[in-house]
């Protein structure tokens, strides 16, 4: 049997391929879009993912923009009142209250402003060197405290003839700048003889015992002599 005859009698199918490529094209079509297909449609699900994020990145950047004019225009607002602080006059507690309004707006807006510590440090010696003058000057206005003394005389007379009242009148007849006198009375020495027991208060930088013992033994009539019973400081 010659080649033709055999092909001729054996049942060979030579279409296969167009059959096998229409089954393929039937399942596809029953099980789904094909792999191309849903990488298109992957593809365009990550476009849409990517337009929403820039979207939602140019409103972010759109309020960035606005917190940083707000906080421009706070600074500058700052700005000038430091500038208006620092040419008004000298009044300490309208400083205070200003510097302390001041801190409380920074705090209300959450503004990190890095102010200078030079400055603040030469304004707390400013004031601190005022409130030390006004102290020296509310200090010099005060009186100085003048030093005095209590002192009680013996003033013994001649004999027991000696007009007392005279005596005593003589011995208050001493008159000088810081001299007091005080009260006085007789104390019996002996032989019916009295003496005269006087107080006073001086000033110690004005008066003191030698002047007041020189200016009454002057009374020679009168005063036999002068003691110092008691001397003490007030």
């Amino acid at each position: 049997m010659s080649g033709l005859q055999c092909l001729g009698e054996d049942n060979i199918w030579f279409e296969k391929p167009r059959y096998d490529e229409a089954e393929r094209r039937f399942y596809e079509g029953a099980n789904g879009p094909s792999t191309h297909s849903h990488h298109q449609s992957s593809s365009a699900s990550g476009d849409q993912e990517l337009v929403s994020r820039m979207k939602s990145l140019e409103l972010e950047n759109q309020g960035l923009h606005k917190v940083v004019e707000d906080l421009r225009a706070a600074l500058f607002k700052l700005e000038n009142r430091v500038q208006v602080l620092e040419r008004s006059p000298a009044v300490p507690c309208v400083k205070a209250v200003t510097v302390q309004s001041v801190k409380v707006e920074e705090e209300d807006d959450d503004i990190d402003l890095f102010g200078s510590d030079e400055e603040e440090d030469e304004e707390a010696e400013r004031m601190k060197e005022e409130r030390i003058a006004a102290y020296a000057a509310k200090k010099s206005k005060k009186p100085a405290l003048i030093a005095k003394s209590s002192i009680l005389l013996d003033v013994k007379p001649w004999d027991d003839e000696t007009d007392m009242s005279k005596l005593e009148e003589c011995v208050r007849s001493v008159v000088a700048d810081g001299l007091l006198w005080g009260q006085s009375k007789l104390v019996p020495v002996g032989y019916g003889i009295k003496k005269l027991q006087i107080g006073c208060v001086v000033e110690d930088d004005k008066v003191g015992t030698d002047l007041l013992e020189e200016e009454i033994t002057k009374f020679e009539d009168y005063v036999q002599s002068v003691d110092v019973a008691a001397f003490n400081k007030i």
